[in-house]
């Protein structure tokens, strides 16, 4: 393979891009057993095309994690990662696949943490029309102060005044619908942890390996881009993490992609997909536009979602209809 100096050579002259190049090819050098999740999405694409370009990457164990939901496109396309850079990507299972996590535990709605937090009072039967008094609360469901604080709004504002994200007003209008409209299936977020979360951490753990990249870009948003300040952490006892293209906006993908040549799944280039995730996720603000894709490219997988999420994508749809109602009687005051 080429040396560093000519891979810069070649590279594009996008500073952002060069700092990834050479940050990457040092960390190859420092670490001797690597694993690099690879999801099949557009970020971790640009992961594998970083990292074959050095000498190093034999180091690395790249690993796809099926949480038992996932497009036929993915798994093509995870296939053709496969041979475009001759690397074995493991295709690792699910300790609990989606669909048994939903049926067993329940169905994911708006988020990871709300679906927590209902989860958590839903188990003490919770009753939705109840006073939002904190102490009151506190002695007719104890054991559950976490989520009654969320209930009662009774965490702290961010700075700024900004809702925090711990309250249930964080989401417009979402205590008012819940009380008019409670919840009849079971809500959690237990297909995340079993099919995805401890899947990985075990794995890490049962292979001994010293760093662990995947893609997470601070330009994306979301929960997982706010929990790290920069592309790498020191893990005291743990595995490090390595995020290679932490810093890279949408126009720094765009370069690289089309200097190197950078091929995504048909998700993008055929189904028209911003973002690939677990197929027909309830969190995904766009999952209507997925289902739509699934409908017309997957009628299998369409099938499928609807059959584990169904309870889920009616009540979001129902919350979504209740907070425009409640915005356009608002501006009827005004």
């Amino acid at each position: 393979m080429a040396s560093l100096e000519e891979i810069l050579d070649q590279a594009p002259e996008d500073e952002i891009i060069l700092k990834a190049i050479t940050t990457t090819y040092q960390k190859l050098k420092d670490y001797e057993k690597i694993l690099c999740s690879v999801s099949g999405g557009s970020d971790s694409d640009l992961i594998i095309d970083l990292c074959q370009k050095f000498d190093d990457a034999s180091k690395i164990e790249y690993a796809f994690f099926d949480t038992g939901l996932e497009f036929q496109a993915t798994k093509d396309h995870i296939k053709y990662l496969e041979e475009r850079y001759e690397i074995e990507i493991k295709k690792i299972r699910a300790i609990k696949p989606i669909p048994t996590c939903c049926k067993q535990f329940g169905q994911p709605f708006l988020s990871k943490q709300v679906s927590e937090w209902i989860s958590r009072l839903q188990a003490h039967n919770f009753q939705w029309d109840d006073t939002d008094d904190l102490d009151y609360l506190m002695q007719k469901y104890p054991n559950c102060k976490a989520a009654l604080r969320w209930w009662c709004n009774d965490y702290p504002n961010a700075l700024g005044g900004r809702v925090s994200s711990y309250n249930i007003n964080y989401n417009g209008y979402l205590k008012e619908f819940m009380i008019s409209n409670p919840p009849r299936f079971a809500i959690s977020n237990k297909c995340c942890h079993f099919a995805k979360k401890k899947v990985a951490t075990d794995y890490k753990k049962r292979e001994k390996f010293d760093l662990n990249m995947y893609g997470v870009r601070k330009a994306e948003g979301g929960a997982r881009k706010g929990a790290y300040k920069n592309c790498f952490s020191t893990k005291v006892g743990k595995v490090d993490e390595y995020r290679p293209i932490f810093w890279f906006l949408e126009a720094t993908k765009r370069t690289y992609e089309e200097h190197y040549g950078v091929m995504h799944s048909s998700c993008y280039s055929e189904y028209g997909l911003k973002r690939t995730g677990c197929a027909g996720c309830p969190y995904a603000r766009n999952f209507e536009e997925e289902l739509v894709a699934m409908e017309e490219f997957e009628p299998n997988l369409y099938t499928a979602v609807n059959n584990v999420f169904g309870d889920s994508y009616a009540y979001t749809r129902a919350y979504r209809e209740f907070v425009e109602k409640e915005k356009a009687k608002q501006k009827e005051w005004k």
